[in-house]
Parts: structure tokens; C-alpha cells; sequence
């Protein structure tokens, strides 16, 4: 099944400075939020207690509930909806003296709670250690850089360098920009979040070696093609591909997002996002950077005609 003809002629280097400086906003907007907002770190690597409760009746007051959260004087501790008006999730931060002081204060919750409600069904009650929290936030970032390095070693033995440095500046283009909209939306952040990221690598990586595949297959047939139309061609020549993986991975993802509850719903956010700029970056940033890495030594006077006749 082909969305595009085959003879499809988008000139898509031709927008290659529009897509660079629409890209260079994003990731300035998403450090410069990453910098001043920061990420919503769950339990995973804050350490603390998170409760989920289903509570009657089906509509309480939130504003009273907090405050009287508050008053309990366990630290600031966030109350929010999950799912439904009477489905409550709750965190409270780690508490100073270590766990039988945290099981205290959960006691306490759980009395305050009891007293408030006429039932409390608690759902899952979850604790991480400070330590823990740190630990596991440290692997995370070990899972990201790790498995990006292996990709670059990856695509650098099964291409030639250029291909490399490129996959890998559309891969942390894709990286950052998630993890942007987490600071902008203040989604949690938590190991699943991370685990998003790195299967977003992974798509991204895919498409990409898909067209750069077809790239390599074209410097060999066409010896004498400007580099701008080879380019132009061979992502077009993928384009269905491209689009057909991305709509059918986004109806499974939409299908998740629906009836997946709220328990993977950030999950499932940042994987929605992913695709999407990874589709981007595949077409609008990993081809259009090997117009400046020289893959075909010259070849670059034709290619500057080229692009201008364009």
C-alpha cells in the first residue's frame, strides 16, 4: 500500500533552514524550560509514598481536601485526580527519621482519610527511599546515554561517520524535545517516562536508517545525481513507509492512551509525542545535516545549482 505515487517530488531539502530554525526553537524552548521549571519527578526518583484511593462520596472537595493535608504537617504533599472525580492519587514527600517515620505519617494519612470519607478503598500504596530515588535516577540517565552511544556505534559500522553524526543529532533533537514537553506540562516524570524515551530512540533510529538506507542504495546507482535531488529522492521514495509506520504505531498508541487508564498515561504521552518528532527529524533533520557532513566529495557546486533552480 502506497499513500504517495511513486513518482512523488517533494522538495523537502528545499524547506531544510526552515525546519532548522523551527528545530532550534523547540530545543532552546525545551532547555529553557528544563532550566527554569524543571521535571515533575514522581516517587521513582524523588523517594517518598504515593497513595491511590477511591473515595465516597464520588465528588469531594479538593481545595479543603488540601488544605487539610496540610494541616497534618507532613510536608508539601500534592493531591490530584487520576482518572475520575472520586479516584484520588496522593504524594507525600520522604519524611525525615527513615521508614518507621514514613509509616507513621502514612498512618496518619490514612486516619485523616478514614475520618474524611465515608470509604476509602486504597488501591496501591508505594514507598521509595530517598537513595533508592537518586540511584535509580542516575541508571535512567545512564539507559539514555548508553543506548545512544550504542546506536552511534551502530550506525557508524554499518555506514560511514557522516550517516552517524547525523542519526545521532536527530536523536537528541527527539530526546530533548520530549523531555521539553514534560517540563512545559509538568506530566510526572518517572522510570516509565524514561523507558518512553528510550523506545522513542529506537523508533526514531529505525526510520532514520530506513531512509539513509535508501540514501546509500542511490550514491551507488546515481554517481552523478547533485546530492540535493538524491537526497530529495530517496526520501520520498520512503515516504510511505515513513508515514504508514507512524499512522499504524499511533492508532495502537491512541487505543492505549483511551482505555490504558491514567496509570500509563505519561507513558503513553511521551510515546505519542515521540513518534511524531520523530517522524519529523527523520525527514526534516537526519537527511538535510548530510547536506553539510560532504557524503559525496564533489559533489557540492552541482548541489548549490540545484537547490537554487529549485
Amino acid at each position: 500500500m502506497k499513500i504517495f505515487p511513486t513518482d512523488t517530488k517533494i522538495n523537502f531539502i528545499a524547506m531544510r533552514y526552515i525546519a532548522f530554525v523551527f528545530s532550534g526553537l523547540l530545543l532552546i524552548a525545551s532547555i529553557s524550560l528544563l532550566m527554569t521549571k524543571g521535571l515533575n519527578y514522581g516517587i521513582d526518583f524523588t523517594g517518598g509514598t504515593l497513595v491511590e484511593i477511591k473515595v465516597t462520596p464520588s465528588t469531594p472537595d479538593l481545595g479543603d481536601l488540601r488544605n487539610g493535608l496540610n494541616d497534618l504537617e507532613l510536608g508539601a504533599m500534592s493531591l490530584q485526580e487520576f482518572g475520575a472525580p472520586d479516584d484520588l492519587l496522593i504524594r507525600m514527600p520522604e519524611q525525615e527519621g527513615g521508614v518507621e517515620v514514613q509509616n507513621e505519617a502514612l498512618l496518619t494519612l490514612k486516619a485523616y482519610l478514614n475520618d474524611k470519607f465515608e470509604t476509602v478503598d486504597y488501591r496501591r500504596v508505594e514507598f521509595v527511599g530517598p537513595q533508592v530515588g537518586k540511584e535509580l535516577k542516575k541508571q535512567g540517565l545512564y539507559a539514555v546515554l548508553f543506548s545512544i552511544l550504542g546506536m552511534l556505534a551502530y550506525i557508524w559500522f554499518r555506514f560511514e561517520w557522516q550517516f552517524s553524526i547525523a542519526a545521532i543529532i536527530a536523536l537528541m533533537h527527539d530526546a530533548i524535545a520530549t523531555v521539553g514537553l514534560f517540563a512545559l506540562t509538568q506530566m510526572e516524570f518517572n522510570l516509565s517516562t524514561v523507558a518512553a524515551i528510550l523506545m522513542i530512540a529506537g523508533y526514531s533510529i529505525n526510520d532514520t536508517v530506513v531512509v539513509f538506507d535508501r540514501i546509500r542504495e542511490n550514491l551507488r546507482k546515481f554517481k552523478k545525481m547533485p546530492i540535493f535531488e538524491l537526497l530529495n529522492n530517496a526520501i520520498n521514495q520512503t515516504l510511505s513507509r515513513t508515514l504508514m509506520t507512524s499512522i499504524t504505531t499511533l492508532l495502537a498508541l491512541l487505543a492505549l492512551w483511551t482505555f490504558g487508564g491514567e496509570v500509563i498515561r505519561g507513558f503513553v504521552n511521551a510515546l505519542i509525542f515521540g513518534i511524531l518528532i520523530g517522524t519529523y527529524s527523520s525527514v526534516f533533520v537526519a537527511s538535510p545535516v548530510l547536506t553539510f557532513l560532504n557524503i559525496r566529495r564533489g559533489s557540492a557546486t552541482p548541489a548549490k545549482t540545484e537547490a537554487e533552480s529549485a
